[in-house]
């Protein structure tokens, strides 16, 4: 079996913890040998090192040269203080401290550089974020190998992938890619090797680095597993696997034992747990499984790979699960926009024209809903592009197609999750009820073809309540849908 096992900062924030990471991946990896598949090791940077990162740029646009510097020495220093606690033995100690002060030099030459002339391009911020992901897999390989697992630390780019080059939310090239790792990694994990890849990045084609946007370690992991013919993509992080709420709304939320891909992409938006969300594309039209779970607390040195987990609170991911309904979660800091007009009404173009305009904005927009007499289009935007999608609507169609504009500019979205809804009758009678009961107003609803979500927005300061009349009308983290 071939075997990804991604680890969050928060897993390996910490000697503890990362020699605890390092274990379960060697242990992984020893038990894969004799078949010759291998494991491959993705790893994000180590807890709290990207905003760090993101406050050295913010400096350096400021030309804050000093406050630069000494931003960079405090990120490098925390990496060479780790190492010095996971390492015992002198000679590679050395050699990683070598490794640490050459990313660590290029850091803070790059940072200075900028910091002189103040200015931070989408560019130059890439570099930047990235060297909390190339810092941490040469503290990771380094561990590896003291457990006795050979191990190659590579960058997204030097592991294969390629992406376009829109940075800070580059997307890969698949096809291109997909060949890349095949024949990067392929020699590594034949001779026993574990590659530990630094996730969220890659190179564009003109070998620049890119990111992939936050939680971008994630749909690395998955991409990575889509490549080499992946059995299994393991997640490892604090968080565990998925909820049936977010436990700091519903106090008696709990894990939810196996979901599809599908449901999957759908509640990693609105969980707890945010993930990217393109993870889960790479693994559809696969038959690659997938456990997130939380490191088990106190494992036994001798424990393999799976003992290493907490299962209690994993959940498994694959293409089917059972038909119920997994969850009720929320997506707040947005607003509703409500766009007007009797010319609209039969005129072909209407809502493709107020689209395109948000859209060269560089605006997403999260739900839509029109009525059939076409006389409104009702849309959520996130709260943060409120003004912008306002000026633009205004600055494009107020007075012609579009004659009122109104907006509600505190929301969050409701979402009740899960093909159980699939064919169900009642189900949103059930949910509008459950609601109602609480005294929340619907502003808005949605639900596709598929039946797999259904969407509603309310003012943010009822969302709270909303999610817990869902979670205890279908007896969520309780085995499921009410009979």
């Amino acid at each position: 079996m071939r075997l990804v096992i991604k680890h969050d900062g928060a897993s390996i924030d910490g000697a503890p913890r990362l020699a605890r990471a390092a274990g379960t991946v060697a242990a992984a990896a020893r038990a894969r040998r004799p078949a010759s598949r291998g494991t491959v090791a993705v790893c994000s940077a180590i807890g709290g090192t990207t905003d760090s990162l993101v406050d050295v740029a913010r400096r350096a646009a400021r030309r804050d040269t000093e406050g630069t510097r000494s931003a960079v020495t405090a990120i490098a220093e925390a990496h060479r203080a780790m190492a010095r606690r996971v390492l015992s033995e002198e000679a590679a100690r050395a050699r990683l401290l070598s490794e640490l002060d050459s990313e660590a030099g290029e850091l803070a030459a790059l940072a200075d550089g900028l910091a002189r002339i103040g200015e931070v391009t989408r560019r130059s911020a890439d570099h930047i974020l990235s060297f909390g992901e190339r810092l941490a897999i040469r503290v990771f390989a380094h561990a590896l190998a003291a457990e006795g697992a050979p191990a190659v630390a590579l960058t997204g780019g030097e592991a294969g992938i390629l992406t376009d080059s829109d940075f800070g939310e580059a997307r890969p090239l698949m096809d291109t890619t997909r060949h890349r790792v095949a024949r990067a990694l392929g020699p590594h994990l034949e001779s026993g090797t574990v590659p530990v890849i630094g996730g969220f990045a890659g190179a564009d084609q003109h070998g620049r680095t890119t990111t992939m946007g936050r939680g971008g370690s994630d749909y690395t992991a998955t991409l990575i597993a889509a490549c080499v013919g992946a059995d299994e993509v393991w997640m490892v992080g604090e968080s565990g696997g998925l909820s049936s709420a977010d436990p700091r709304i519903v106090r008696e939320a709990a894990p939810v034992a196996s979901v599809s891909y599908v449901e999957a992409m759908e509640m990693s938006t609105f969980g707890a747990r945010q993930m990217h969300p393109k993870t889960f594309e790479p693994l559809l039209g696969t038959r690659i499984r997938m456990t997130m779970a939380r490191p088990a607390a106190d494992p036994a040195p001798c424990a393999p790979a799976a003992r290493r987990l907490d299962m209690e609170s994993a959940t498994r991911v694959g293409p089917t699960s059972p038909r119920t309904i997994k969850c009720a979660s929320t997506l707040r800091h947005n607003a509703l926009i409500d766009v007007r007009g009797g010319t609209m009404v039969g005129e072909p173009g209407t809502a493709a024209g107020i689209f395109g305009a948000l859209a060269r904005e560089g605006i997403n927009i999260m739900m839509i809903s029109q009525n059939p007499s076409e006389s409104s289009i009702t849309m959520v935007v996130r709260r943060d592009a409120l003004d912008r999608a306002v000026r633009t609507l205004e600055l494009d169609h107020l007075g012609g197609t579009i004659k009122g504009i109104d907006v509600v500019p505190s929301v969050a979205i409701v979402a009740l999750i899960g093909s159980g809804m699939r064919g169900t009758v009642g189900v949103a009678a059930r949910a509008l009820g459950a609601v109602s009961q609480r005294r929340v107003n619907i502003l808005m609803i949605t639900q596709g073809s598929s039946e797999l979500n259904l969407a509603f927005a309310v003012k943010e300061s009822d969302s709270a309540a909303a999610v817990r009349a869902l979670h205890s009308e279908f007896s969520l983290g309780q085995g499921g849908r009410r009979r």
